[in-house]
């Protein structure tokens, strides 16, 4: 389903690809947690352990959007609707764990790793379906959250929200994150570059988000000079969606995105808690939590016990 040259090339990025239309990539904290060296800014936010997570997509290509800030080629997108049968989800989830193990495989010569996390890393606990693409794409993403349900495995569902269909539909993941990107719909063009996309949709998913039985996140991806800017009007759309959580994370100069912007786009730490003051002074949220060398800061009405998640 993949053309050849695009496979080669999503190779060259350290993709492995799954079946016909889903990958798997190792996440820099996963390797960084195995050598004890740092924990991505999920675990310390929400628990989440990140030597045991799963950075997967099962639409690696296939998008609404193309995005200025994504690091994939976007201009290899193969649009928003998967043409050929898709795969099962139980073959995607199979595939993805022995992928997982093949590439962390080396590690175990490596006298600087953790051997119990990596033993924990090979059987992975928590799946980001994240990585690249739009997941509800995926006409089986339903069956794909009950399967990982159903093995223990928690769920963290990354959408742009252009099918609020979809998620009204679903079985909830464990946590829901629904990005947005821009204060209005002018920078929301300028930035996601929709093809097939649309505001309105955002819109309505946000107005679903109050009524869906889940951990929700408004994920807000700053760039500099771009959109940083209308905090009042990011303010606005938190209050439309009220979800538990917020995070303002700096965009960050990887992949091919470096080929659209480039480090001077990248915010600073310092930049992007300025603006998370400005956006929590009008929304009624505060700062909770912060990862400086992770440029993000989390945002909540007030704190709970159950932001930090227990896991088996």
């Amino acid at each position: 389903m993949i053309p050849k040259k695009l496979q080669t090339l999503l190779k060259k990025q350290h993709y492995v690809l799954v079946g016909n239309h889903s990958a798997v990539q190792i996440c820099r904290y996963t390797k960084k947690s195995i050598l004890d060296e740092d924990v991505c800014y999920k675990q310390k936010f929400y628990g989440i352990q990140c030597h045991r997570c799963c950075q997967m997509a099962p639409t690696v290509v296939w998008c609404q959007h193309r995005c200025i800030f994504c690091w994939r080629a976007i201009e290899h997108t193969l649009g928003d609707k998967l043409k050929n049968k898709s795969d099962e989800p139980k073959e995607i989830i199979n595939k993805c764990i022995e992928a997982q193990k093949k590439q962390l495989i080396g590690f175990m010569g490596n006298p600087k790793s953790n051997k119990i996390k990596l033993q924990e890393a090979f059987q992975p606990k928590h799946f980001a379906i994240s990585l690249a693409g739009e997941p509800t794409i995926y006409p089986k993403l339903n069956k794909l959250i009950k399967e990982l349900h159903k093995r223990k495995i928690t769920s963290f569902l990354v959408t742009n929200g252009m099918l609020p269909r979809v998620l009204e539909k679903i079985e909830m993941p464990t946590q829901l994150y629904v990005s947005v990107d821009a204060p209005n719909e002018k920078i929301y063009k300028k930035i996601d570059r929709p093809v097939t996309g649309k505001w309105e949709n955002l819109i309505k998913t946000l107005k679903l988000l109050p009524s869906l039985k889940t951990r929700t996140v408004l994920r807000l991806t700053l760039i500099r000079n771009m959109n940083m800017i209308e905090p009042k009007n990011y303010a606005k759309l938190i209050k439309i969606a009220k979800p538990m959580f917020v995070e303002l994370k700096g965009y960050v100069a990887v992949g091919f995105s470096r080929n659209r912007l480039g480090i001077s786009f990248m915010p600073l730490h310092s930049e992007i808690k300025n603006f998370a003051q400005e956006v929590a002074k009008h929304s009624g949220y505060k700062i909770i939590d912060e990862k400086q060398n992770s440029r993000v800061v989390l945002l909540m009405k007030k704190d709970r016990k159950d932001r930090i998640m227990k896991f088996n």
